[in-house]
Order: structure tokens, then sequence, then C-alpha cells
């Protein structure tokens, strides 16, 4: 690739992230544009394109299928049930309703994608706000950082996480053993600011409106059916890969998808294309062009640059690289989106640790697995630096991304500075929390 062509994928990147920070243009558009013009360049090509889909298929299945999921559970009266019980443990205490929404959100990324979580828990969270007289927007937010930090927990919490996992080979059981306990640190780090960035909501103390009549499922065995497929997904993600067949997460998506329409058309609840026409299009299109953004910077060389460039800055000194990466990584992240900013930097990382000859050249390939104990520190890091830094702004992450899309739909968008100010002083705390973690685990595998 030329130097004009390199300088040409860095302006129309910058100019892309620019517009949608300034709110100029709706962000779909400009990634849309921004593409196109690669494209009609001749910079991104059909093999660029294949590669891009290939790369993007795991994020976006994961989100389809989670929005699929979602919005059959909306139509049991699921949401309306588990929202009174909410706002009723709320008493009325806005302090309660952020405690308790760490409570919520937590448990369930552990074992759903970060996004599919937030589209689950977006209708019961706006209802007890609302009921409280609160700005959704803030509770919104909060759900969206604490989703991503919560997906840290397991591999499959987050895409960015699962990537990086996969791509070395990680089990479930060894993630647990050896990246779980920087997740709990992230979630454990929000609770001590939500006075300060939530002081409003914080201090809310409202009367509870009164009970009208007690929230009841429409359709019990429906209800019950619908809930299965959830409960199905759930198991899945965790033993799906323990499998003869070797379910992963994406198709584990695709195929709740899938019964969860089935659920719905068998008992004729609601028409299949009026299901798939609330689907967030908007936000898969958004992703799936950001994709191909990061394949056009992909091409220019600069992650190969990148590659040497850590081994003559940090040498072999594993533990100083583990810390690039929350950060670099970290910061990348909170520009774009981290499932993409995942992908490109994994190849990065292999390449620097084949220089440093810690692996041997066959590491390139996704087969290898043999990964020593003490490089297992630095894709750690990736990790933690690709989903947290996701925090940071309104376009890190595909749960900000759906976050914002949900509210939109409310009527009360959020800006790209809002979110800034909630997101980027719990980004940097989060970063050096779980970089401690890293330089402990660091030590530990040597």
């Amino acid at each position: 690739m030329s130097d004009w062509q390199i300088y040409l994928v860095v302006g129309v990147f910058s100019v892309v992230i620019l517009v949608i920070a300034f709110d100029l243009i709706d962000m779909a558009v400009a990634a849309l544009v921004g593409t196109s013009v690669l494209i009609a360049l001749g910079i991104i090509g059909e093999q660029d394109l294949l590669a891009t889909a290939r790369t993007a298929a795991g994020p976006i299945s994961l989100l389809f299928g989670g929005m699929i999921v979602a919005r059959i559970l909306a139509t049991t009266g699921l949401f309306d049930l588990v929202g009174d019980y909410y706002l009723r443990a709320t008493g009325g205490s806005g302090k309660r309703f952020l405690l308790l929404l760490i409570v919520i959100v937590a448990p369930l990324c552990a074992l759903l994608p970060n996004a599919t979580t937030v589209i689950l828990l977006a209708p019961i969270i706006i209802r007890v706000a609302r009921a409280l007289d609160i700005d959704i927007v803030p509770p919104m937010i909060l759900t969206a950082l604490l989703s991503n930090a919560a997906g840290l927990l397991t591999l499959v919490g987050d895409p960015a996480t699962f990537l990086v996992g996969s791509s070395i080979g990680m089990s479930f059981g060894e993630y647990l053993r050896r990246a779980s306990l920087g997740g709990v640190l992230a979630i454990a780090v929000v609770i001590p600011l939500l006075p300060v960035l939530m002081r409003g909501i914080w201090r809310t103390v409202a009367p509870l409106p009164p009970r009208v009549a007690r929230a009841k499922l429409k359709r019990p065995v429906y209800a019950a059916l619908a809930v299965a497929v959830l409960a199905l997904m759930m198991v899945l993600f965790v033993f799906g890969e323990e499998l003869p067949t070797r379910i992963v997460p994406p198709v584990v998506a695709v195929i709740a998808s899938a019964l969860a329409l089935l659920v719905a058309y068998a008992f004729k609840v609601e028409p299949t294309d009026r299901v798939l026409r609330d689907v967030d299009w908007k936000t898969l299109l958004f992703l799936t062009c950001i994709f191909c953004l990061v394949q056009g910077m992909a091409k220019t060389g600069l992650l190969q640059v990148m590659s040497l460039k850590l081994y003559e800055v940090f040498g072999t000194r594993l533990t100083l690289v583990a810390l690039a990466m929350i950060c670099g990584i970290g910061l990348l992240s909170s520009l774009l989106a981290n499932v993409p900013v995942a992908a490109a930097s994994i190849l990065m990382v292999k390449g620097y640790l084949v220089t440093a000859e810690f692996v041997p050249e066959s590491a390139m390939s996704d087969q290898f697995t043999q990964w020593p104990a003490p490089v297992i520190p630095v894709f750690i890091a990736m990790m933690y630096g690709a989903t947290l830094g996701g925090n940071a702004t309104l376009v890190g992450s595909a749960a900000n991304v759906v976050a914002a899309g949900i509210c939109t739909q409310e009527g009360a968008p959020i800006s790209f500075g809002r979110f800034l100010r909630y997101g980027l002083p719990l980004t940097v705390c989060q970063l050096a929390v779980t970089a401690a973690y890293v330089v402990v685990l660091t030590r530990f595998l040597h």
C-alpha cells in the first residue's frame, strides 16, 4: 500500500470518528460513507470484505441472536413482572435503584454477551426509572458500562474477550481461573464512583406510585417456553464448546433466535416480519462498517510496524508489554469499536511474541494453542484493555451503541459528550485496577 493510501485510510477513519464525536452526522451514516469511500477508491477490495465478514460474523451473530430473543421475551409480560419487583425493591430510593442495577446486570452478563444484556434489561430499567421520575439516560449508560465490565467475568460475556480467548484456544475454565478476578475488580470500582458520577440519582428519594394491579405473565406456557430458550442459550454458551459438535457462542445465539421465532410463530403472538422489523439494524450496520474500516487500517501495515516497535521498546519484558496492551488497546477501544480493535491487535501481539522468540512462527496460525504460561497475561491484558477501554466513549462497544439506540427510540438521545462524562473517569479507574492485577498475575505465572 502506497503512502498516499495509508494517509487516506487514516484520514477517513479520523473524519468518521470526529463527525460522530461532534454529532455532525448519524453514526451509522458516517461509518457507511467512510467504508464506501475506501471501497470506491479500491483500498478495500473483495478479499478484504470477505476477511471482514469472517471477523465480524461472530460478534454480529451474537448481537442479532440476543436482539431476537429479547424481542420475543418482551411479548411475554416477563419484563413487567420483573420491573414491578425491582421497583418495589428500590423503596423509592435512587441509591438502592443504582445498587440493585449492579446486582441485576453483573450475574446476567457473566453468561450472556454484554449487548444482549442491555437489550434484555432495557425495558425493565426504563420502566422503573420513569416510575421514580428519573432521567433514563444515566441508568442506561450505567447499564452499558456495567455490562462491559461484567463481561469480563467469563469468556462469553463480551465479544472482544471471546475473540481474544478463542484465538489462543483458552477454555472457559482456564479463563475463570486466570482472568475472571479482573472483572470482579472492574465492577467493584463502580460502587464508590456512583455518588460522584450520578449524584442526582444517588440522592433521589421518591414516593412509589400506587400499585394499580399486580403484573402477571400474559401467557404462562408461552412465557415458559420463551424463558426456556433463554436458559438453553445460556447453558450452551457455557458448555456448547465442550460438546462433540462444538457449538460456539455465535452459533448458539443464532440457534436461540431461531427457536424463539419458532415459539412466537407457533403461539401466533406476533407476526415474524414485525419481530424482524424491530431488530436494531442500524447498530448492526454501524458495527459492520467499523469492522470494514479497521480492515482498511490493517492493510496499511501499521500493525506489523507496531509489532516490531513493541519488541524494540520493551524487548522480552512481558510485564511492560502487558501494561502497554492495557493502555494502548484501551485508548484505541475508546475511539473505535472494541471488537474490531481486539481482532486487529491479536495479529500485532502474536507477531511480537514470534519476533521476541517466545513462540514459533506457527503461532500466527489460529490452530496454535501451545502458548507458554508467561505470555498468557499479555492476552488477558488485551481483553481488559479492549473491553474496559470501550467504556470511555459512545462508540467504544456494541453495548454502548445499543444503549444509545434504545434511548433514541425512547425519545432521549445520548450525545457523545454526555456519555464521555460518565464513561471516561470510570474507564481510567477500571484500567488502573486491572493493570495492577495483570502485574501480579504476570509475576505469578513467571
